[in-house]
């Protein structure tokens, strides 16, 4: 009899909502059309208050958004943008792996990420900052990254457990990984990762860009040629509004639909560095950790989805990183360079970008990408290109020397 850390672990059902297309099918098609949303941010709270001179930060906001009609408005009236977006998307991969009749105490939910509603507290204190006393009580609630959990808990039949997972842009992908431990462990069937949407308010946006980590304003009036990861005339990430889900189960605890893929091997590694800077051996070592869990070599794995922010030095760390590793003759492409940087939801996004590419065999372009800082990889650049692949390799990155990675292979 194989214990619980012997089975497999599939994936069987995803969501996503970005600002260029919400569910899978939209966000399909926009991933291979290349389509984008990058502008001045319009959201009230992202602009510097009372100096119309300044630079406008660009980012990809999300035009509209539909929240299935079955949930309350009651409850919907106090949840913030992070909390409907999470519900709708949460809501697309429970329908698209079947869970209605799965027990609920075998269901678990891991949502990536903190500081998931900067930009609405900004306004809740702007708002009450001469009456204090007029904040409303639910606040006390709201403010919590975990009344995300509670809100989706209270809407989906969620009763094994459910936590946030903090670990800054690596959050999505992280949630993933604990989101399979989970499920080897026994501790439940199935459990839902999301990569929560992380709502940055000007405060944010200003630190981002001052440190240089945030691009600047030289694409201020071509915004659509801002975000260009592993591009020489990169200078830094372009946010953009985004979440993902990842339904994830036990292979064979019960009757599913046909999952999109198998979990083969993950690791994490952190570089004891509280700085932005990434770290080469972080990186080649969950590279390596992952492929050694999934029983591969580097010769084995057909595409890689890197982290690719656009930052000046990540990017070259990252490809020295797959260089070193021998994944030099894999196909690459960006999936930011079309979403933007989604933060603590990039990894869970890309996660499912790379599990829809993988069914449709065919890969998107890499916008932007003129002149690429290692022509020598496989890039995939212009237009989307049809290629039969089984085995990928996602990777995720965030502040404080976190370095994640994970590797999956097609259902067949």
């Amino acid at each position: 009899m194989t214990s619980p850390e012997q089975r497999g672990v599939v994936i069987t059902g995803l969501g996503v909502t970005t600002a260029v297309g919400q569910g899978k099918d939209d966000f399909t098609a926009a991933l291979f059309e290349g389509r984008h949303a990058f502008a001045p941010v319009r959201r009230p709270g992202r602009s510097l208050p009372g100096d119309e001179s300044a630079a406008p930060f660009l980012g990809a906001e999300i035009a509209e958004l539909s929240v299935p009609e079955a949930f309350p408005a009651r409850v919907l009236r106090t949840a913030s943008l992070s909390a409907r977006v999470a519900l709708a998307t949460m809501s697309e991969a429970w329908h698209d792996a079947g869970l209605d009749g799965v027990d609920p105490t075998r269901i678990g939910l891991v949502a990536g990420g903190s500081n998931f509603q900067q930009r609405e507290l900004t306004q809740a204190h702007a708002r009450h900052a001469d009456h204090p006393e007029f904040v409303r009580p639910t606040y006390g609630l709201t403010f919590m990254d975990s009344d995300l959990c509670g809100l989706c808990t209270e809407l989906f039949p969620v009763r094994g457990f459910a936590h946030t997972l903090g670990g800054a842009s690596a959050s999505g992908l992280l949630a993933v990984l604990q989101a399979v431990r989970a499920v080897r462990s026994g501790q439940v069937d199935v459990c839902i990762a999301l990569g929560a949407l992380m709502d940055l308010s000007y405060w944010e946006f200003q630190a981002f860009r001052s440190m240089g980590a945030m691009g600047s304003a030289r694409f201020a009036h071509d915004p659509g040629s801002a975000c260009r990861p592993f591009d020489r005339q990169r200078d830094g990430f372009v946010f953009g509004e985004a979440c993902g889900a990842v339904v994830v189960e036990r292979e064979g605890a019960r009757r599913h639909p046909e999952p999109y893929a198998r979990v083969l091997g993950m690791a994490t590694a952190v570089d004891g560095n509280r700085n932005p800077d990434p770290s080469l051996a972080g990186e080649i070592s969950v590279i390596g950790g992952a492929l050694a869990e999934a029983g591969l070599t580097a010769a084995d794995v057909e595409y890689v989805n890197p982290h690719g922010t656009g930052s000046l030095l990540g990017d070259d760390i990252e490809l020295r990183a797959l260089a070193k590793c021998g994944l030099g003759h894999t196909r690459i492409n960006a999936t930011k360079s079309i979403t933007g940087h989604g933060l603590t939801a990039a990894g869970a996004v890309e996660v499912v970008a790379t599990l829809l590419q993988m069914r449709e065999q065919r890969l998107h372009p890499t916008r932007n990408l003129m002149d690429p800082a290692d022509p020598s990889f496989g890039w995939v650049r212009e237009e989307s290109v049809p290629y039969e692949f089984e085995t990928a390799l996602s990777l995720s990155m965030g502040f404080g020397g976190l370095s994640s990675a994970i590797c999956l292979r097609k259902w067949r």
